[in-house]
Parts: C-alpha cells; structure tokens; sequence
C-alpha cells in the first residue's frame, strides 16, 4: 500500500506529500497564468509594420498606443512625417486612435494637440482605469480595439488583463529611456528568457 509522507513545510506547517505536490503545481500554474498576461498577441518592429488592413478586416475600430518609444523617441517633442502620414492614414481607413501613455500632460499634450488626437496621460499602466477611459473616449468595447506599445510589463499586461488584442513593438530608443523603464526592461529579459525555456516565445515569430 502507498504509504502518504509527511513532510515540513516552511510556515511550520505539516503537509502530506500528496498536498505538496498538488500545492507546488498550483502554485507553478498561477505563476505562468500571470506571466502568459506578459504575452503580446502581435511582435512587430515598428507601428508601421502593423498591418491596418487585416486589423480592420477583424473588425478592430480603435487604437490604444503608447507614446514614448512606440510613435517617436521618449525625447522627439512632436510626431515625425512619417509618423503623421501613418496616423492620417489609420483614421481615414476608420480607425479612432487614442494616445495612453504614463507621462505627464505637459508632455502628452504637446505632442497629441497639433495631431487633434485624443489622449490619456498619466496612465498609470498597467491599470486598467487609463485603458477604460480611452475606451470611453471612443465609444468602443474591448474587443473592438487593439493596444500598440513597446513595453511588455505596461501596454500588454494592462491591454490583456482587460481582453485587448495586444500589439508590442521594439522600442526606438532605449538610451532615452528613464530609470523605472530600464527596471521593467531587464524583468522583461528574465520573463521572455523564461519563455524561450518554455517554448512560448520565438523571435521569429516577430513580423
């Protein structure tokens, strides 16, 4: 007969072997069940390699993007020609575009204003608040907007906790980049070498 064993566990508590293993795989499944939110549903290189037309032909009608290091470097003031071009070019196709980005008004505003394009600052993304505002601003459900950004642990996570379609793009300029983002870009190494491990990320699948 199978004999159960007992075994210590760290709060001083007793469990049965059979328990510490149900609780270990618990436990494992939590982990990767919040780290898959981490997953974006597109890699691209740039929001220009995003394919508008397919994204309309889902039925897509709204575009939540971050600003700095997903339109323009985090120090380039005002959106480039080509980035303007591009942004003309999703609205005329129909789509709403709506700017979320975690930095301050003066900032956001500066560069949304000559674009007459609405936006959010001071996201605090991941949270969802800033995503259902933008929402609201285009009378749209989650399921009808996708989310551009370049940032694994604000833009996909906040974008998927809530049932976006997730786009991540690599970011322009990392040297710009502030203190609490070179944080969140060396986590983003630990998780996506994790991936890799797991088979769940491949850099070919990048488009």
């Amino acid at each position: 007969m199978w004999q159960m064993k007992v075994v210590p566990h760290r709060n001083g508590f007793f469990l049965h072997e059979k328990q510490r293993i149900w609780y270990s795989f618990s436990y494992e499944n939590e982990v990767t069940a919040l780290l898959e939110r981490l997953i974006p549903r597109l890699r691209v290189r740039t929001v220009y390699d995003i394919n508008l037309a397919e994204l309309m032909d889902k039925g897509y009608k709204g575009i939540i993007t971050d600003l700095d290091n997903t339109l323009v470097g985090a120090k380039e003031p005002l959106a480039t020609p080509e980035l303007t071009a591009w942004l003309e070019q999703a609205q005329q196709m129909g789509f709403q575009v709506v700017i979320v980005s975690n930095n301050d008004h003066p900032r956001v505003s500066r560069f949304a204003t000559p674009l007459n394009i609405p936006f959010v600052n001071s996201a605090r993304k991941p949270s969802q608040r800033a995503f259902h505002q933008a929402l609201k601003l285009m009378g749209l459900t989650p399921e009808q907007a996708v989310v551009v950004g370049d940032q694994m642990l604000t833009d996909v996570l906040g974008g998927n906790r809530i049932g976006m379609y997730t786009i991540l793009v690599d970011p322009i300029a990392i040297q710009d980049e502030g203190w609490m983002t070179r944080i969140n870009r060396r986590v983003e190494r630990i998780v996506t070498k994790r991936f890799r491990k797991k088979g769940m990320w491949h850099e070919e699948e990048r488009h």
